[in-house]
């Protein structure tokens, strides 16, 4: 049975505003988390057409993160291990898949909707009956839900934090119910992992890990608001761009890394010849990826 969780994520800002600081956070948080040979990798990062969505942005990414997992989880993988993301960002909708080679009967799949609200719309998504039964819903709040020990800065703590360039913060209890403007992020996560006596418990740690990501995420998002506050759309891309560039330095992986992607990724090519290599729209039909996609997991 895959496993389904909506996170509701209220942030204090508009729809709009938040565009350019989640595309701010993501790179920055890229670049601030990798080191060593490890972190996140980006391959594609370019504009699509989609006949469902219209106009997007596709990225590619491949996150290398062996030693950062759990040690029963590094006993089941080769220490040579990295997972492709695959996003489809067509704000303020975007969809995200991740595969990953060497477990193959792993998938997780993400759907996202942001609204002008603070997370009362009962169905932002569209989810089927059926689906909605067997969804869990978690609403995160930014400000008051623990946070992991070695992530915490005070700095970065909206119960402390006020923006001197829009005024907003620190964040008091309640805050959700009271703050102008706010928007909620809406994200539907899929987690499906078929191997018996293990099940459970990786699509837990799985949704877990999600959450944790999630919550530290958005209080970066909202803490550095004076770095990206003034910023336009084509500012925040030269951005990304620019630290990218910087990110993938610190990722370079290692000569025997190279050696053994450049044979995965020969078998993959042989296996796709007559495809492109980069796909420009999300698998299904639909423009939304099926709970069958091999995926990993995202905040995007």
């Amino acid at each position: 049975m895959v496993l389904t969780k909506e996170y509701r994520i209220c942030m204090p800002m508009t729809v709009e505003e938040y565009r350019i600081g989640q595309l701010y956070m993501i790179a920055r948080h890229s670049f601030e988390q990798s080191s060593n040979g490890e972190g996140v990798e980006v391959i594609v990062n370019e504009e699509v057409n989609d006949e469902v969505n219209g106009l997007g942005q596709f990225t590619e990414k491949r996150i290398h993160l062996s030693s950062h997992l759990p040690y029963w989880v590094q006993s089941l993988i080769p220490k040579i291990f990295y997972v492709t993301e695959k996003a489809w960002n067509f704000y303020p909708y975007t969809i995200t898949e991740y595969t990953c080679s060497f477990i193959p009967k792993f998938s997780i799949s993400i759907q996202t909707r942001y609204e002008d609200n603070n997370g009362t719309t009962e169905n932002c998504l569209g989810l089927t009956s059926e689906e909605l039964e067997l969804r869990e819903v978690d609403f995160i709040d930014i400000a008051y839900d623990e946070i992991k020990p070695h992530h915490y800065k005070e700095a970065e703590d909206p119960k402390f934090y006020k923006s001197e360039k829009s005024g907003r913060g620190p964040l008091c209890e309640g805050w959700r119910d009271t703050h102008k403007p706010i928007m909620c992020c809406y994200k539907c996560v899929n987690v499906k992992f078929e191997v018996w006596g293990l099940q459970t418990r990786v699509e837990d740690y799985v949704q877990g890990a999600i959450r944790d990501i999630l919550l530290l995420g958005h209080r970066q998002a909202f803490t550095w608001m004076d770095e990206w506050y003034n910023m336009t759309i084509e500012d925040v891309r030269n951005f990304e761009k620019e630290m990218q560039a910087k990110t993938n330095m610190k990722v370079k992986p290692s000569t025997e890394n190279d050696e053994v992607n450049k044979a995965e990724e020969s078998e993959e090519s042989k296996a796709s010849s007559s495809q492109p290599q980069t796909p420009k729209s999300p698998k299904s039909g639909s423009g939304t990826p099926s709970a069958e996609a091999k995926s990993w997991f995202s905040w995007s």
